[in-house]
This record gives C-alpha cells, sequence and structure tokens, in this order.
C-alpha cells in the first residue's frame, strides 16, 4: 500500500521539485554573464529560418503557438531536466509562488458538491475585512459569473475571484439559507513559505519551511525571534518536501547558523565566472544544538542548506537521502510574455560538492528515479552503499559525499505502514477533508473556546462518536469503513484530529498535532538529547 501511495504522490512531488527546485538560481541574472542580451541577437539559425518559412510559405494557416512550443521544448529537453519553457499563460503564477504574495480576496476554498465552499479565511485579508466566514457558500460574481456546478472548476474560480489590488468584486454568498452581496475590496495576499513555527517542548524550538521564496528570510527571522523569546535553546529545522526556490534565501538562512567567513555555497559553469557565497553577518543561532530534517523530495535551495550546515558539522541531518538538484536556472522572458528557465551553473557546497544526481539516460529515467528508491529497498533501509560521487572529509572527519543529493548522517525509514485502499481513498476523494469541515462548521462554537492547538490536544478527543458519524459520512462517496481493523482506525482517527487541528489554525496547527506520532520527530529529539549530536554520524 505504501508503494501505491507513493505512485499516487510522485507524480505532483516530482512536478513541485522540478517548478520550484528549477528556480534556485532566479537571482544570479546580475552574475552571469550575457543577461538578456542574447535577445539582440539578429542572426538567423536554421531553427528561426524554418519557423519563418511555415509561418510565411505554408499552404494552410498554422497556429504558429502549437509549433514553436514544441520545438522550444524539444531543444531544451536535450540539456537537462530542468532547462525548461513557461508559456506565457503559466509564467504569472509561477512568479507568485517565489515572490510570496498574489493579488486576490485571501480564502482558501475547496469544491464540495458543485458548490465553492469558504474552508478558511486569512486573519485580516480582503474577506475577513468584509466579513466573510468560514462555511460561506460562494454561488456567483458581480452577478453575473455563476460559480456553481459540475463545469466550475479551481482554473475558473480563482480567475474569478483573483484580480488587481484595490479593484472591488461583488460575490453572491449562502450562509445558512440567507443569500448576502458582499463586496470585496482586493489585496495583496501572502503565501506563506513558514508552515509552523513552535516550541515542541521547553528548550526544543521547531521551524517548517515549504519553500525559499523572496519572503522566507523574513518569516525564518520572525520564527526564530519569536521562539528565542520562549528560550529556545535547541532547533529542528524541516526542510522535508521543500522543494526549493530563490538561492540567496536559502544562503541568508545558512547564514544565521555559521559564524565567521565560512564558506556557505558556490557557483560556476561554462559561461558563469565562480561565484563564492560566505557569510557576512552574525547568526542568530551560531551556537545551539541543531538538527536539520530531510527526505527525498527536499531540493535545490534545501540541499544547499543542509549541505553547507554538514559540511560544517554544524548539524546533525536527519531522514533520508534528498533530492539531487544541483544546477542554477536563470530566466529569460521572451517577447511573447513566455520564458525559458535556463541551467547556467551548477552549485557546490563548501567542500565542493556537487550533488546533481545523474541525468544522462533522460528525463523519463529521471523522474522516476524516486520511484526506484523505493523499489530498491533504499527508503526502506537506507542507501547502504552510499552515492558513487567523491568522498569528502568535514573538519571533524566525517565523510560526507557528492553525486546523487545530500545523504542524511541518521537514516529515518519511509513510512509503509500499509493501510485498506479505502484509507486512501478517504484521502484521495477529499471525503475525510469534508467531514472535518461539516464537523467544524457543526461544532464552531465549542471548538472556538479552545486557544490553542496545545489546548485543544488536551481537552478534545475524537472518539467513537466521531467515528461512527465518518462511518455514515463515507457512505456517501461509497466507502464503507466499518470493516477497518483496529490499525487502520487508529491511523485515521489520528488523522482527523490532525485535519481539525488544520482547519482551526491551518498549517501551524496541523504540525502540532501530526509531530507528536512523526517518526522523524522523535529521531530529532533523540539526536538533541545527546551531548554532541554531530558526533553521532562519524
Amino acid at each position: 500500500m505504501a508503494r501505491k501511495k507513493l505512485q499516487v504522490w510522485l507524480p505532483l512531488i516530482f512536478s513541485v521539485v522540478m517548478i520550484i527546485g528549477m528556480m534556485i538560481g532566479y537571482q544570479l541574472r546580475a552574475k552571469t554573464t550575457g543577461g538578456n542580451s542574447f535577445l539582440q541577437n539578429t542572426i538567423s539559425s536554421p531553427l528561426q529560418e524554418v519557423i519563418s518559412l511555415i509561418k510565411n510559405k505554408y499552404v494552410d494557416n498554422v497556429n504558429m503557438d502549437s509549433l514553436e512550443e514544441p520545438a522550444i521544448t524539444g531543444v531544451l529537453e536535450r540539456l537537462d531536466p530542468h532547462s525548461v519553457f513557461i508559456p506565457a499563460q503559466d509564467l504569472q503564477a509561477l512568479n507568485e509562488d517565489l515572490q510570496g504574495n498574489f493579488q486576490g480576496i485571501g480564502i482558501e476554498f475547496q469544491m464540495i458538491n458543485d458548490t465553492v465552499n469558504v474552508m478558511n479565511v486569512i486573519p485580516d485579508g480582503p474577506s475577513f475585512k468584509a466579513g466573510i466566514q468560514i462555511g460561506d457558500k460562494i454561488v456567483s460574481v458581480n452577478d453575473t459569473v455563476n460559480l456553481t456546478g459540475k463545469d466550475v472548476n479551481t482554473t475558473v474560480i480563482r480567475r474569478e475571484l483573483r484580480g488587481e489590488y484595490g479593484s472591488v468584486v461583488t460575490v453572491g454568498v449562502f450562509r445558512g439559507k440567507e443569500l448576502k452581496k458582499i463586496k470585496i475590496t482586493r489585496g495583496i495576499i501572502p503565501l506563506y513559505s513558514l508552515d509552523a513555527a513552535y516550541m515542541l517542548d521547553s528548550v526544543t524550538g521547531y521551524i517548517k519551511l515549504n519553500k525559499f521564496a523572496e519572503t522566507t528570510y523574513r518569516e525564518f527571522m520572525q520564527a526564530m525571534e519569536k521562539l528565542q523569546a520562549q528560550h529556545m535553546q535547541q532547533l529542528v529545522l524541516d526542510l522535508r518536501e521543500n522543494g526549493g526556490g530563490i538561492m540567496q534565501q536559502a544562503i541568508n538562512i545558512a547564514d544565521e547558523f555559521l559564524n565567521e567567513n565560512k564558506l556557505i555555497v558556490y557557483t560556476k559553469g561554462e559561461h558563469s565566472p565562480r561565484a563564492d557565497y560566505r557569510c557576512s553577518k552574525d547568526g542568530v543561532f551560531e551556537k545551539g544544538k541543531l538538527v536539520v530534517l530531510v527526505d527525498e523530495t527536499s531540493a535545490s535551495a534545501s540541499e544547499i542548506v543542509a549541505g553547507a550546515l554538514q559540511d560544517w558539522d554544524r548539524a546533525t541531518i536527519v531522514g533520508r537521502r534528498t533530492f539531487g538538484k544541483g544546477l542554477v536556472q536563470q530566466q529569460f522572458n521572451l517577447s511573447d510574455r513566455s520564458a525559458v528557465r535556463l541551467t547556467v551553473a551548477r552549485y557546490y557546497t563548501p567542500l565542493g560538492r556537487n550533488i546533481q544526481k545523474p541525468y544522462d539516460k533522460g528525463r523519463e529515467q529521471y523522474q522516476e528515479e524516486l520511484m526506484n528508491r523505493y523499489h530498491d529497498g533504499e527508503l526502506i533501509v537506507g542507501d547502504t552503499s552510499k552515492p558513487k560521487g567523491q568522498a569528502y572529509k568535514t573538519p571533524s572527519g566525517h565523510l560526507v559525499y557528492g553525486g546523487g543529493g545530500i545523504t542524511p548522517d541518521i537514516f529515518v525509514a519511509y513510512d509503509t505502514t500499509s493501510q485498506p485502499r479505502k484509507v486512501i481513498e478517504l484521502f484521495t476523494r477529499g471525503t475525510l477533508r469534508n467531514f472535518i469541515y461539516n464537523y467544524y462548521i457543526e461544532h464552531k462554537t465549542q471548538l472556538e473556546q479552545f486557544k490553542s492547538p496545545g489546548e485543544l490536544m488536551k481537552k478534545y478527543t475524537i472518539g467513537e462518536d466521531e467515528w461512527k458519524q465518518l462511518e455514515n459520512f463515507a457512505i456517501r462517496d461509497s466507502l464503507d469503513i466499518k470493516s477497518f481493523d483496529a490499525s487502520a482506525k487508529t491511523f485515521v482517527m489520528q488523522q482527523m484530529q490532525n485535519l481539525l487541528a488544520r482547519q482551526i489554525w491551518r498549517s501551524e496547527g496541523y504540525y502540532e498535532f501530526a509531530n507528536t506520532t512523526d517518526p522523524m520527530i522523535k529521531k530529532a529529539l533523540e539526536v538533541l538529547s545527546q551531548d554532541s549530536p554531530a558526533e553521532l554520524s562519524k
């Protein structure tokens, strides 16, 4: 069943890693020779000449975009897996994710029974100020656009609700049986890099980053200030499922853990001279115990942070071997507002490791490499053979390796707990998520009395009554869960509590609950309890 779970999520995981990770060199333009001057080259190539001939001489009218985009993609595919063409219609969304915000109304929504349900409202955002509430059902926009029915999808909804800062949109909302017309002035909506920052115990802080965007360092520093005010002495930095992003943000964060003028990372390529990135300031956490959590989807900028801290013996890396992306991309905007993100350099850890995994067998095998790790048993028993790259010694004498990602100092296996197919379907169909949403709406007054995830954890338990309600709810999706064994039932009930915490406090609430049963968190706390956690890796 674990294999099925991995197969379900692998395409999405790989897409996230590819899209976010490929932007590691987004801010290198000033350091890369040539800039966008290539656009001034008027010498035609054979490819350009063929395209021009088709456009001007071909017997039929041809949509040139349908020829040019595959041609560009075909050329880039012969280079490396992270050099990509981005059509104009996709570019804005990708840039928004890394700039850390977009312009819209500030809600989380979900289509339930062909209707837009407001799952969460961003605190102090445009919808919050206009009076939109969790549980509202949005049925129309500006009295002209209907947002109900099977033909309405996420793309349509976002197109209608997003818009320029300061513009006004009127939404038709059902609250219970009452139809309301609410005017919302669109604003800047943050896309947070930081999922959670809280104290695991009286001395241990926890920070979870989901990407490295333009706002990540600022969010990280605010989190560190909060945790240090709570007397944090040691830290768990969670970079699992973090596909990377802007390299400078990773450098800034690594700088906060390293002292003096230490090298953090350097880059070089055929047309890009070597550029060194070193510590440039006093860090806020240069001496406290530090564990960094990584897994097979930690990529790019995440690997820069993990690699620098491992090379300098500053942190113990716990988890599984990282993705293995050591290539730097630069974005070149094209005349039709599309763009090419071209690999212009490789990055190297302080010891000189390039951790890019091989891609000489084509993109398809490159994409399947994570699944191969599962088939080969690496995710279960660890990389017992070590990557084939060159070995390096850290200042303490610890061996680390180049090629194929960052190998952790302490391995934690992939969760292979086998669950019935119907357990997986509870998630993939959205049944469990929708049940928790409805449960929250029905018990909102009671649940709002709890002021923190910790208080909810101590005083509120999902029990047999809630399980019976879920059984009846699941029947609507043609799922019979009455036959679940004790293990599956316990697993689902734990997820119900996690999702309830997320419904109330969003991602931070989720992680406060989920981390109580997370094996990597348990291992991290064990490491931190040792006198010298970095010594465990020797």
